[in-house]
């Protein structure tokens, strides 16, 4: 059988290579991985050397290499952490004749943990290398950020976007070259490394627990006062509706949300302070609400929430596959956006809320049907005290019906 032993070479100094990485190299008869992975070290003269990056354009390598019995890919970094060690396993794991085996490098992150002599073990982590993150909901979720940026997106931009949501004094450490001789280490806040030019093989460590919160509402329950929004004469989901219809769509933190006609945008908001490592479009027609669902959005600091402009359901066709849609005004086309959701996921989950008699009978029509399951409706009658001379009278809000269900799958869904 022949064996591919999958190693971790560390940020990049070949001496920080393990001996048993250094054993297995010894007797291998091909050594593969990126240029950068195999500068430095010391392979045999009799071993193959091919600078291969792809997982596929591996594969093909181990594949056409009729001669070898034992062969390395050497990956930077850790295995374990934003590394390709895990597609190249899978795409090994269905040759029987193969043998995989993986040993663990020196993570960028632990490396730098040590230089700064301090703990790691409470650190999130997250990559902007190659992908997207959104830095403001990172920032949202406080505590310490390792971000893998090399090759991504530019630290100096990435403290650009926090100082803009309010943290512009979150502690930002920027680590370049780390454990190359002409490695650097620069920690300051955001606001101060905003401008700043850095190599491109980097690291970042931020720590949001002294940034200034962005948030208007830093607590983790839904129902932010209705005075904390921005308002115009655009009408807005109060409080209390807002949290118990928070509740009914079961919001997770990597979510997508449609909110049609969001108003000020006040269920938006809501929705994207739970669903923090997910996104929110809020669709709306009204320019002025439009507006105010962008001011809303600066004002809360939620960066994960991205203002549509446009008509349901038309407007709905290029948004991204919802996990969940709240249908705060529908003008007369709550079917086809019921529909245009369900085309999208068949097992979306939908809640209506519904002011008049008419809108209810609707909505429970649709969302109790053969397509749906778990539906559920339920009557939000709030009253809220309101001073008169020197005692306290309860006003009654109108009363808001909330209709919920979510999709049952089935043939034509997207998940």
């Amino acid at each position: 059988m022949r064996k591919v032993t999958i190693i971790g070479a560390g940020p990049g100094n070949p001496d920080l290579l393990s001996r048993a990485a250094l054993d297995a190299i010894d007797i291998a008869d091909v050594v593969i991985g990126a240029h950068r992975a195999l500068v430095g070290i010391d392979v045999p003269p009799h071993v193959v050397r091919c600078e291969l990056v792809k997982t596929a354009d591996i594969v093909a390598a181990l594949t056409d290499a009729a001669s070898w019995q034992r062969a390395v890919v050497v990956m930077t970094g850790d295995v374990g952490l934003f590394s390709g060690a895990r597609r190249l396993v899978e795409a090994l794991s269905g040759d029987a004749q193969v043998d995989v085996r993986v040993i663990p490098g020196i993570s960028s992150a632990s490396y730098l943990a040590a230089r700064l002599a301090r703990p790691w073990q409470d650190w999130r982590f997250a990559s902007a290398h190659g992908v997207a993150c959104d830095i403001v909901a990172e920032a949202e979720r406080a505590g310490e950020l390792f971000l893998v940026t090399s090759g991504g997106e530019d630290p100096s931009r990435l403290s650009g976007e926090l100082v803009q949501a309010g943290f512009g004094d979150a502690c930002v450490t920027v680590a370049e070259r780390l454990s190359y001789p002409d490695e650097r280490i620069t920690c300051a806040t955001a606001s101060e490394i905003t401008g700043q030019t850095f190599d491109d093989l980097n690291v970042m460590l931020i720590d949001f627990a002294g940034g200034a919160a962005s948030s208007r509402w830093p607590y983790a329950s839904s129902g932010i006062p209705d005075e904390l929004f921005i308002r115009g004469d655009v009408p807005m989901t109060k409080q209390e509706v807002r949290a118990v219809a928070l509740a009914k769509l079961r919001l997770t933190a990597t979510d997508t949300v449609w909110d049609v006609g969001a108003g000020t945008g006040s269920v938006s908001i809501e929705a994207a302070l739970v669903a923090r490592a997910g996104s929110v479009w809020a669709v709306e027609r009204n320019a002025a609400g439009v507006r105010l669902i962008r001011e809303n959005v600066d004002a809360f600091g939620c960066g994960n929430v991205h203002a549509v402009p446009g008509v349901a359901p038309d407007a709905l066709v290029k948004l991204p596959v919802p996990d969940a849609v709240f249908v705060g005004g529908s003008a007369g086309e709550l079917p086809s956006i019921v529909e245009a959701a369900l085309e999208k996921n068949s097992q979306v989950r939908l809640c209506v809320p519904c002011v008049t008699v008419e809108t209810l009978t609707e909505a429970c029509t649709l969302l109790s049907g053969s397509r749906f399951k778990g539906f559920e409706a339920c009557q939000v009658s709030a009253a809220r005290a309101e001073a008169v001379g020197s005692h306290h009278l309860m006003k009654a809000q109108n009363p808001v019906f909330l209709v919920s269900a979510r999709g049952a799958g089935g043939e034509g869904g997207a998940r």
